[in-house]
């Protein structure tokens, strides 16, 4: 059966469509919607079985630690053990396309962590339609890039067309300025360790000191 689409609107996301996707990952289901750094597949931190579903979908294994959107900096320190160095830096790199390899909180399922490092990739995204749904939803939402491999398209929704019949929900917006993958860093020392040079990695390298 086909998703469920909802075209929200990028600047002024409209409250009445944020509450019926957030009813659909209270419910379980798995949704395809707009970030800053792509189109991206997600569901409630919380939903064991969707996230076993997404992990169908793309063909992640068991054992891959999974990333998720936080809202802030305080609901970052929620879900993650965050030292104070990581803090500070952290501070200064939120929001934006970065995702930091955290220490994993009780509060992270263990099916959505890294299952020998106990750790998880966390993103705070400078994105208002995500936000939105985070401040609807109240907790994290999974942030698991959706992509095919091979395929190329010339506008977003040319892709989110393929995962139409993969999800119960598709979000679509009136703009799309996606950056591209997201920096990634390891932060589970106090000696920061760059993993995937991606967006934004101009201002890590200004911020931070870590090694390629």
């Amino acid at each position: 059966m086909s998703a469920l689409v909802f075209t929200i609107h990028s600047k002024n996301p409209e409250r009445r469509k944020l509450q019926k996707v957030c009813e659909v990952l209270y419910e379980g289901g798995v949704i395809i919607y707009p970030t800053d750094t792509g189109f991206t597949l997600g569901c409630a931190l919380a939903n064991k079985d969707a996230i076993q579903k997404i992990r169908q979908i793309r063909k992640i294994p068991e054992e891959k630690a999974l990333t998720f959107l936080c809202k802030d900096l305080s609901n970052i320190s929620e879900f993650a053990k965050v030292s104070n160095l990581a803090y500070k830096a952290i501070k200064k790199l939120i929001p934006g396309p970065y995702t930091f390899i955290l220490p994993a909180s009780k509060e992270v399922p263990r099916y959505a962590q890294d299952p020998k490092r106990k750790t998880a990739g966390i993103r705070v995204p400078d994105h208002i339609l995500s936000q939105a749904l985070l401040e609807e939803l109240g907790s994290p939402i999974i942030s698991i890039s959706a992509k095919i491999e091979g395929f190329e398209y010339t506008h977003p929704e040319e892709l989110l067309e393929k995962f139409l019949n993969l999800v119960d929900v598709a979000v679509k917006t009136d703009e799309y300025n996606f950056l591209g993958e997201s920096t990634v860093i390891d932060m589970t020392t106090d000696e920061f360790k760059l993993i995937r040079k991606g967006a934004g990695f101009n201002k890590v390298m200004e911020v931070l000191e870590i090694s390629e």
